[in-house]
């Protein structure tokens, strides 16, 4: 696999804050287990998004196993749902691929009873899969993905369809359309790519809920749109790459970028595309934004950065010191599983900023 080396992309960035401590120890006091891991004791519940769900459920499991005494649960169930049940109380963080609305942020705040943050976690590409055994190769503009996702293009050798994948035979096989019909953070992402690349085309806005047109079906979370898809030949849907690795249904097609070019869904690219964002730091509050309409060369233009919103200040001592070990992990040595896990490594400028960030969490 090709990694860009983009100057401001490095791998992986170690948490300097956090000491070289031996994390377990068998009954007589020895040490087994060494890690950069400053270890802490306790439970904690996550929910949200199934974007970061596959990653999230890795650094779970590589940090329970160098801390004995950590117990970390995380429910993939939609950004939406994470960040009512954060407002609510019932979770300790919330995991979502978009940044809080104002109702949503005042209610987390009063339930911290300290202002909530976002701090980025990993990022990847958001693919367009499809279930299409005779094409291999498929390439999709904003304009086609507008008509197909609005229903509009209703079989795969649609003119639209077509004229992106010049030279190529197209079955005349009928398009079925899958969407997240819950709160979705990658709805949010995917919406506003097309409303931002093919705004005369898009009618839909851009939001974590849409309302979709009649004949364009709904399956909830990411698991559910990719089993949908892999299910139906000729669906198609959009979803974190690493669902579309684990499929052998699934093929995720090249997507045009504001360049003009048919960018393929691959660390490199997905790196490139997160070079050319910006970033607004408001004290511990870190947002990123991807100009969707200014990828540049071969990125890849749906791509995505994915947060954890958490308390600045946490009302239980145990949790926060919990939280604060766990994060430290993610955003430091836990970089180095994103590839293998369908991701994308943070950028090593926003790593650091987020590593600050979580140092001055309490």
């Amino acid at each position: 696999m090709k990694v860009s080396r983009t100057a401001s992309l490095a791998a992986v960035v170690v948490v300097g804050a956090m000491s070289l401590t031996a994390c377990g120890s068998d009954n007589n006091g020895s040490t087994t287990t060494a890690s950069t891991i400053d270890c802490a004791t306790g439970d904690l519940k996550g929910a949200g998004s199934t974007f970061q769900k596959n990653i999230v459920s890795e650094w779970i499991k590589s940090y329970g196993d160098a801390c004995s005494g950590a117990t970390l649960d995380y429910q993939g169930i939609g950004s939406g749902a994470g960040i009512k049940q954060l407002g609510e109380g019932t979770i300790d963080f919330a995991g979502s691929d978009s940044t809080m609305k104002p109702d949503e942020q005042s209610a987390a705040d009063a339930t911290c009873g300290s202002p909530a943050v976002h701090l980025p976690v990993t990022a990847g590409g958001i693919a367009v899969a499809y279930n299409l055994p005779s094409v291999k190769d498929l390439q999709l503009s904003p304009k086609t993905l507008a008509g197909i996702f609005q229903g509009t293009a209703k079989t795969w050798d649609d003119a639209a369809v077509k004229a992106d994948n010049p030279g190529v035979t197209l079955p005349s096989t009928a398009i079925t359309a899958v969407h997240r019909d819950d709160s979705s953070g990658t709805t949010k992402v995917f919406s506003s790519f097309l409303a931002a690349t093919a705004a005369a085309d898009w009618k839909l806005g851009a939001d974590k809920e849409l309302s979709w047109p009649a004949g364009v079906q709904g399956a909830k979370g990411s698991d559910g749109v990719s089993q949908a898809v892999a299910a139906a030949e000729g669906g198609i849907t959009y979803v974190e790459k690493s669902y579309v690795d684990g499929s052998t249904a699934l093929a995720a097609a090249k997507v045009q970028n504001s360049a003009g070019e048919y960018a393929e869904l691959d660390s490199g690219p997905v790196s490139e595309a997160l070079a050319g964002a910006t970033t607004d730091v408001k004290g511990q509050d870190i947002k990123v934004k991807i100009d969707f309409t200014a990828v540049k060369g071969d990125a890849y233009p749906i791509t995505a950065v994915s947060y954890e919103i958490v308390c600045s200040k946490g009302k239980d001592a145990a949790k926060a010191k919990l939280l604060k070990s766990f994060l430290a992990y993610a955003v430091g040595d836990g970089q180095k599983s994103a590839e293998d896990a369908g991701y994308a490594p943070l950028p090593d400028s926003l790593a650091g900023q987020v590593a600050t960030a979580v140092t001055a969490l309490s």
